[in-house]
């Protein structure tokens, strides 16, 4: 789950870390508003949407008198931002952090993620803060620095003030870099977080040392013990299907194929969108019934694919082990006549009651192809399609 920038720096702050002062305004008076309680000469206006490189896009400005707060909140509210994380449609801005400007001496980068090759949490370093942190992986690696955190101990002072003195952060303000650095990694553990960047840090011309941009991603598993943050989700960030599908537990992403996919677990899901693409076709859809679900869970599943306008034709692909085949046979049946099927559906069953699931779908008096396997199913609803 992300959150926004405003929401990250709220968080962040209640475990020591620095940030500037901001509030978030979600119309143009209460941006002016804000910038007047704010008090000082220089503020800056930033976009709020669940995505990366907005400066570039149009989505910070830097204001010098309230006027020009008027000027730019009233030019980004209701803007649709297009950077290289949103892809081409881009994303509305309905809310803006307002945000008191600080006298910027230098830029760094620092970020956590969880490394698969260790299994392990990493703190990332860098002096080239300010650009995306792939750009500087490509072209300039060395200038990235390293530190893997054993879990047992967590993060140690001498890592973080090796990382501030890699990244030559001045010598007197490494201990608060360091701290900083400490404050982070507490954050992003007790929170559980799956991603925490901080582009740019930045050393202030009064020696402070502050997240001037903060990104923090959780892990969807665990904000049953994270309510707190659960109440920071914006909805209006997320794909309407995607939103349907998680009040049902269902894991859908939306992908821009044109082929539905219904499976029962990750690996094949991943495995029937390859064979898809194997065969000429283009997935719609990643969703995942998982191992448990009911007849209502098929049903709603089958009603989020359908919705789907560029859904050309459906694959549902189950193996039963825990899942029931007669379960997917009647929640694909009940969706089907409810919303009226219009096109292709290719189904490929296997496992716990495959005959039985088999004998209700041919039954149903639906125009059901019937496939033996995930290479004879994917083939059959790719030429369906074409």
């Amino acid at each position: 789950m992300n959150i926004h920038e405003y929401q990250g720096k709220q968080l962040l702050k209640q475990y020591g870390v620095a940030v500037p002062e901001g509030k978030v305004a979600f119309s143009v008076d209460e941006a002016v508003a804000a910038a007047e309680a704010l008090g000082t000469p220089v503020v800056v206006v930033k976009a709020q949407i669940h995505a990366g490189g907005r400066g570039k896009a149009g989505g910070v400005k830097v204001a010098k008198n309230l006027d020009e707060v008027r000027t730019y909140a009233s030019q980004i509210l209701g803007k649709v931002l297009v950077t290289h994380q949103t892809g081409p449609e881009g994303k509305e801005v309905k809310r803006l952090l307002i945000e008191q400007g600080c006298d910027i001496k230098k830029e760094y980068y620092i970020g956590l993620v969880v490394d698969r090759v260790t299994g392990r949490i990493v703190m990332m370093a860098s002096e080239e803060g300010g650009t995306e942190i792939e750009e500087v992986a490509e072209h300039s690696p060395e200038k990235i620095f390293k530190e893997v955190i054993d879990p047992a101990v967590g993060l140690q002072v001498f890592q973080a003030r090796k990382l501030a003195y890699s990244i030559n952060i001045p010598n007197e303000l490494v201990g608060k870099a360091a701290k900083f650095m400490l404050s982070l990694y507490a954050a992003f553990v007790e929170k559980d977080c799956s991603i925490a960047e901080i582009n740019p840090l930045v050393v202030t011309g009064d020696g402070n040392v502050m997240a001037l941009d903060a990104k923090l991603n959780f892990d969807s598993n665990a904000l049953y013990r994270h309510k707190d943050i659960l109440e920071l989700r914006d909805l209006d960030e997320e794909d309407e299907k995607e939103i349907q599908a998680s009040k049902f537990d269902l894991s859908y992403i939306a992908l821009d194929g044109n082929i539905g996919c219904m499976v029962n677990g990750a690996g094949l899901a991943m495995a029937t969108m390859d064979i898809i693409k194997y065969y000429g076709g283009d997935p719609a859809n990643f969703l995942d019934v998982g191992g448990g679900a009911t007849k209502e869970k098929v049903t709603e599943a089958f009603k989020i694919i359908l919705s789907d306008e560029k859904v050309k034709g459906i694959f549902v692909n189950i193996f039963g082990g825990i899942m029931k085949c007669d379960i997917i046979a009647d929640g694909v049946i009940s969706a089907a006549k409810e919303l009226g099927l219009d096109r292709p559906l290719v189904v490929r069953l296997e496992g716990t009651n495959v005959e039985l699931g088999k004998k209700m779908l041919n039954e149903s008096g639906l125009n059901i192809v019937a496939a033996d396997s995930m290479a004879d199913g994917a083939q059959k609803i790719v030429a369906l399609v074409k």
